[in-house]
């Protein structure tokens, strides 16, 4: 990690909706990370599968075809934007390892445009409108941080994001910032109240782990109507006390951008010290799928 003197770095994400238009969806995010780089924004991180629609809400062969290889044309474009901008990228992409084996995959671009790397979704969701275990594989090569020029970050993606050892795994890694490049809503169907539940949820779940883990916390989502399924958009950023510092509108297109200071990472330790008291001796039985009682 480097020239970060003041430990104090701009967070931005780029929330938006997304067509059929592959190209134009490309352009748009494009236009999101020149808007929040122009702000101020040091390290961007754009939402799940940002090349495309949700494909997954329906189990089709011919989205296969949308897939690309990691680094490819996407890493290619990407990385000359970060270059320019001197920004760090983080881009969530449909990744085709080889015929026939698929990934959900999130890559990180340094602000030279150098690519430091990927990681690939570990928690794979199948679900009425989330069919993902039809296109991706999970992945094999474990959890990942990366050393950017402005903060070390850790990735996790989407469905990830309900799982707290997810994010202590990143966090014992290393990690200062932890982002959820994410797609999920609300089916058209339910009823407002539930549709306000299941929100406070997803939202509750990863302030946890900020908390339990002394982290920021950046959920980039994507907005707008696809099929049967409204994204809830509501991207936030959490502080490692689990404060909000910014949440995003549930229905607009959103480029923002907060400062974090990253001395609240030991700060907030030394005054929540749950990473010391932690039993690890204790922690044995979470290797199973199910304790079953005698």
């Amino acid at each position: 990690m480097a020239n970060n003197p003041g430990n104090k770095v701009q967070v931005g994400f780029v929330q938006m909706t997304c067509s059929d238009d592959q190209a134009a969806n490309i352009v748009k995010a494009a236009d999101g990370i020149r808007k929040a780089a122009a702000s101020g924004a040091r390290i961007i991180c754009l939402q799940e599968l940002f090349t495309t629609r949700y494909f997954c809400f329906e189990e089709n062969y011919d989205h296969f075809s949308l897939a690309e290889p990691v680094p490819g044309p996407s890493v290619e474009l990407f990385s000359k934007i970060a270059a320019e901008l001197q920004v760090v990228l983080i881009l969530s992409l449909f990744e085709k390892r080889s015929h026939g084996l698929y990934h959900n995959t999130v890559v990180v671009l340094d602000a030279d445009g150098q690519y430091l790397g990927k990681y690939r979704k570990q928690h794979i969701p199948d679900d009425p409108g989330y069919y993902e275990k039809f296109y991706f594989t999970p992945g094999d090569g474990g959890y990942q941080v990366f050393d950017t020029r402005y903060a070390r970050i850790g990735t996790l993606i989407c469905w990830d994001q309900w799982y707290p050892e997810a994010a202590r795994i990143t966090a014992l890694m290393g990690a200062e910032i932890i982002f959820y490049p994410t797609a999920i809503g609300w089916a058209l169907s339910q009823p407002d109240w539930l549709n306000e539940q299941q929100y406070q949820s997803w939202q509750t779940m990863q302030r946890a782990h900020a908390i339990a883990n002394g982290v920021f916390v950046v959920a980039v989502n994507r907005t707008g109507n696809e099929g049967e399924m409204r994204f809830w958009g509501g991207s936030f950023i959490a502080a490692p006390s689990g404060e909000i510092l910014y949440q995003a509108s549930h229905t607009d297109e959103v480029v923002q951008n907060i400062t974090v200071d990253l001395s609240a990472i030991g700060h907030t330790r030394v005054h929540w010290p749950f990473l010391r008291d932690r039993r690890i001796d204790t922690y044995q039985p979470l290797t199973n799928r199910f304790i079953d009682r005698p």
